[in-house]
């Protein structure tokens, strides 16, 4: 049953209040069936995404499969996308479908938790730090909400999940982050050679996957899709990032390859497919090479979409900076300084979503 509220918001306190304290997320205003968008997600003009006016690319990103890991055409297409375009699909990577279908219901199945089960893992609630439940970016510092709800889990152990984790996931979204632990080690070995890396001891294999997050992300029906976001304009601050994605379609990539600055490429939903993209730490460890692209989601007037990115990222006390392999002995010039990376990622959070501003902070 839809919550019970006026069909129209108007008092930002109670919007607030409705969404955000009371867990009920912007599903909650899906549930209502408003006529139209409650102001607070009303989009600057600049940052909306017109299906009738944006420019999309023809292009698309690449898709891989990686059936055969050691055939150098596949991993020569892997660097390729990752210095063409931040992002490209993969086929055949090892992780069973039924993983991925399942983690997919999971998602579903913690979202249909009554908001009173969902707001025990908000900030105020949880039990831990590791485990947060919100909605939009970051409430706090944004002009314009997105039409988003989410479920962000850090990984520190098995044990502390087991504790911690809501059940409705936690089983599936363990056994997810299991099995596509050999697919991102491949992936950064793989990347890494490229970079005059051929050896990924401990050290090193701890600054490039020391940490993960996983994030569910939901995005209901939403009247005057064409009015906000589901995600804003903006770059990963991960090393990595392997996407899920259901059937619905609505992520878009800066187009890599044209001059159009604001051309975009729709990234369609393959069965059985994961998306993977750069970020903004392994731009910055590349020294460049590596690129970390602007994405975007929009709203659906029609379907509900899921997302499922778990972000394979440095731990919170590295330091990162471009690799001394990529610098190498032919003195190229350093084209980001070291920076501590839980500071890097304190200035993405503390905005809204900017574009590539974020890659600002660690430039000399």
């Amino acid at each position: 049953m839809a919550p019970s509220l006026s069909q129209t918001i108007t008092d930002p306190s109670d919007l607030t209040d409705f969404v955000i304290n009371k867990g009920n997320g912007v599903k909650g205003l899906s549930q209502m069936g408003l006529k139209s968008l409650p102001k607070q997600y009303i989009q600057p003009v600049a940052e909306r995404m017109s299906m009738n006016i944006a420019k999309m690319s023809e292009e698309s990103i690449p898709i891989i499969d990686m059936s055969n890991w050691e055939d150098q055409k596949v991993t020569e297409s892997i660097c390729n996308a990752a210095e063409k375009w931040g992002f490209f699909q993969i086929l055949n990577h090892g992780v069973p479908i039924e993983v991925l279908e399942h983690v997919k219901e999971a998602t579903h199945k913690f979202f249909e938790l009554p908001a009173g089960e969902k707001c025990k893992f908000s900030k105020e609630y949880s039990p831990s730090n590791n485990v947060r439940f919100g909605t939009s970016f970051s409430p706090e510092a944004e002009k314009a909400l997105e039409w988003k709800d989410w479920l962000s889990l850090f990984y520190v152990s098995e044990d502390e999940a087991s504790a911690h984790w809501p059940p409705a996931c936690k089983a599936e979204v363990l056994e997810y982050m299991k099995r596509t632990d050999i697919l991102i080690k491949r992936l950064l070995e793989i990347l890494m050679k490229r970079l005059n890396v051929t050896d990924i001891d401990k050290t090193k294999e701890a600054l490039l996957m020391g940490s993960k997050r996983i994030n569910l992300n939901y995005y209901p029906v939403c009247p005057n899709p064409e009015l906000t976001v589901g995600v804003g304009r903006h770059s990963d601050v991960s090393t990595l990032t392997v996407l899920l994605q259901d059937y619905i379609g609505g992520l878009y990539v800066r187009a890599g390859t044209t001059t159009d600055e604001d051309s975009w490429v729709h990234v369609p939903p393959l069965e059985g497919s994961l998306v993977i993209n750069i970020g903004d730490a392994l731009q910055i460890m590349s020294n460049g090479k590596y690129k970390s692209v602007e994405h975007r989601v929009v709203a659906n007037g029609s379907k509900t979409r899921i997302s499922v990115p778990i972000f394979v990222n440095p731990r919170p006390s590295d330091v990162i900076g471009p690799l001394p392999e990529v610098l190498g002995s032919s003195g190229e010039k350093a084209l980001y300084k070291q920076v501590l990376y839980s500071d890097y990622v304190k200035h993405f959070f503390r905005k809204a979503h900017d574009g590539k501003s974020t890659v600002d902070f660690a430039k000399f």
